[in-house]
C-alpha cells in the first residue's frame, strides 16, 4: 500500500487530494497544527474521509518534529501544500509568514534524503511566482519575478525543490499552481466571497458586495482537477516542474455574472466599488499555458467556468439556509 503524507490536508486542495488517494486505497496521513488537531476530527472538508485517514499534530516551524515523523512513516509520497495563502499581509507577519514557508520546504526536503530517499515530493507553488512577467501566458521558462512576500516564499521554496533535486538526487516536483477554485475555498478569495454575497443576498440576508477591480484579469480553474495533476506529476516517470492552468483568462466581473445569475439576480444593482480594496495592476496577465504537462502526463481541465461558480454558489445557498 502506497504510503501519502499531505500538509494542509484540512485545506481545499489537501482535502480534495485525500479523498482522491483514499479512493485509489492509498495509506494517507496528513500534517495538520497541533492545537487544531481535536478540531479537525470535525472539518466539513474533512468529512467523507475523517475515518480512513490518519492526522498528526506537528508545526511545520519544528525541524525535529518533521524529521522524526518522515522517519517513522517512510512515506512513498509527500505533497507539501500547507503555506500561507494570502497574497497580501501586515508587513508585522510577513517574516514568519517568509520563515515558515521557506524553512518548512527544507525540513521535508532535508527528512526525506535521511529518512526516505525514494519518496516523492510534491511542492505546491504558486502563479504569483511570476509575478511582475515579462508576457503572457507564461510557461515553464517564463523568467521569475515575483512581486510579493507570498510570490517571493513560494519561489525560495521551489528553488530547494530543484536543488535538492539537482544536488540530492531526490524525486522532487513543483507545480506552479494558477487560481483553481472550489466550494471549498476559502472566502478571503476573491470567488468565494463573490458566491457567498450572491447566495446571501438572494436570500435576503446581505445587501452588497464589496470589489475593487472587476476588469482584474485571473486564470481560474477547478481545484479537483488540479489536485489530479499534482498526483500524475508525483508519479511520473521523471521529476519534472509544470505549469498547472487552464490557459484562459476572465476578469472578476465575469464571476460577477455568472454567479449572480445563477439566482437571477443583476451584480450592478449590489455591487460597490471600494477602492482600498484594488490591487496594483499587472501590466502583464497572469495565465499560464500548461501545455508541456497536458503533452507529457495528458492532464487537461475539464469542467467549465460556469459550472464551476454554479456549483459554489449551490453550495453557498445551502450553508446560507442552514446558518
Amino acid at each position: 500500500m502506497t504510503r501519502v503524507l499531505i500538509t494542509g490536508i484540512a485545506g481545499q486542495d489537501g482535502s480534495y487530494l485525500a479523498e482522491r488517494l483514499c479512493a485509489q486505497g492509498y495509506d494517507v496521513h496528513g500534517i495538520v497544527r497541533p492545537e487544531s488537531l481535536a478540531d479537525l476530527g470535525h472539518s466539513p472538508n474533512l468529512e467523507h474521509v475523517r475515518k480512513k485517514i490518519t492526522l498528526h499534530g506537528t508545526s511545520l516551524d519544528d525541524r525535529d518534529a518533521i524529521a522524526a515523523l518522515i522517519a517513522s512513516l517512510k512515506p512513498d509520497q509527500c505533497y507539501h501544500l500547507a503555506s500561507p495563502t494570502l497574497v497580501t499581509s501586515a508587513f508585522m507577519r510577513e517574516l514568519s509568514q517568509l520563515t515558515t514557508a521557506v524553512n518548512s520546504v527544507h525540513h521535508f526536503l532535508s527528512a526525506l534524503c535521511t529518512s526516505a530517499p525514494s519518496c516523492r515530493f510534491f511542492f505546491a507553488g504558486s502563479s504569483e511566482m511570476f509575478g511582475h512577467a515579462p508576457a503572457e501566458p507564461q510557461n515553464e521558462s517564463t523568467p521569475f519575478n515575483p512581486r510579493s512576500i507570498y510570490g517571493i516564499a513560494k519561489l525560495a521554496g521551489h528553488h530547494l525543490v530543484v536543488n535538492f533535486r539537482r544536488e540530492y538526487g531526490l524525486f522532487a516536483c513543483t507545480g506552479i499552481l494558477y487560481n483553481h477554485e472550489s466550494p471549498r475555498r476559502s472566502p478571503q478569495f476573491v470567488t468565494r466571497k463573490v458566491t457567498m454575497a450572491a447566495a446571501r443576498i438572494s436570500l435576503g440576508l446581505e445587501k452588497e458586495v464589496r470589489l475593487g477591480n472587476i476588469e482584474a484579469l485571473r486564470d481560474w480553474g477547478y481545484a479537483p482537477e488540479y489536485v489530479h495533476a499534482m498526483q500524475l506529476m508525483a508519479e511520473a516517470p521523471e521529476p519534472r516542474d509544470h505549469v498547472i492552468s487552464t490557459g484562459v483568462a476572465r476578469p472578476v466581473r465575469a464571476l460577477l455574472e455568472q454567479a449572480f445569475g445563477a439566482v437571477g439576480l443583476d451584480y450592478r444593482k449590489y455591487l460597490v466599488t471600494d477602492p482600498s480594496l484594488f490591487r496594483p495592476q499587472e501590466a502583464v496577465t497572469l495565465r499560464g499555458d500548461s501545455s508541456a504537462l497536458r503533452s507529457r502526463l495528458g492532464w487537461k481541465p475539464v469542467k467549465p467556468f460556469g459550472e464551476i461558480i454554479d456549483e459554489m454558489v449551490q453550495h453557498d445557498l445551502k450553508l446560507a439556509r442552514v446558518h
